[in-house]
């Protein structure tokens, strides 16, 4: 269940308590912002905070626009605010499952970019498609295996499709981040180890 953090807000507090039961989140009452650096976990990007206080006061480097709801002078009907609430958490959602982690690189499954520190490469749909099978099972796939279930080819097919994606692939990792370990190949096929 993703957290609202409502900082210096008590009768917004307060309204969403008596509804819990009936939130899709949970509530935190925040009463300044040094309860809030504590409560906070920052390994957790899907967090929302509601606040009077400018979000640029309060952790710099972890609360960004958007996980962030002002409402200084925002006059809203209830109904508009729980709106705005679970669209926020909807999109913080989407973004964090949209990304995943593989031998250290960061994967954006909606972007399509595969990046380790400041270092961004674009990747095709079948190239992301590729290292997702690769990474999901952990046993090296040969090219029949990977004809079949990448591309959907018959296995006794006569192509070099999974080769020549393959090589492609490895060439641009190993261009821009000088890995050549990304994906591995071995006698018995193709893995990330």
């Amino acid at each position: 269940m993703q957290n609202v953090f409502i900082i210096n807000f008590i009768s917004l507090y307060e309204i969403l308590d008596e509804l819990k039961e009936n939130l899709s989140f949970k509530i935190i009452k925040i009463e300044n912002e040094k309860d809030f650096e504590k409560k906070l976990d920052l390994d957790r990007l899907d967090h929302l905070v509601i606040s009077k206080t400018d979000h640029k006061l309060l952790l710099n480097n972890n609360i960004t626009d958007n996980n962030f709801l002002d409402f200084n002078d925002l006059p809203l009907s209830f109904k508009k605010l729980l709106e705005l609430i679970n669209i926020k958490l909807i999109k913080l959602k989407f973004n964090q499952q949209s990304k995943i982690t593989i031998k250290g690189y960061g994967l954006n499954l909606n972007s399509k970019i595969l990046c380790k520190g400041s270092l961004e490469l674009k990747l095709t749909e079948k190239e992301i498609e590729i290292i997702l099978y690769l990474n999901d099972k952990k046993i090296k796939h040969n090219v029949a295996d990977l004809q079949k279930n990448i591309w959907d080819y018959s296995t006794d097919m006569e192509t070099h499709t999974v080769e020549t994606h393959i090589y492609r692939l490895r060439k641009k990792i190993s261009d821009l981040f000088k890995d050549e370990k990304f994906i591995l190949s071995h006698k018995n096929g193709y893995f990330i180890g």
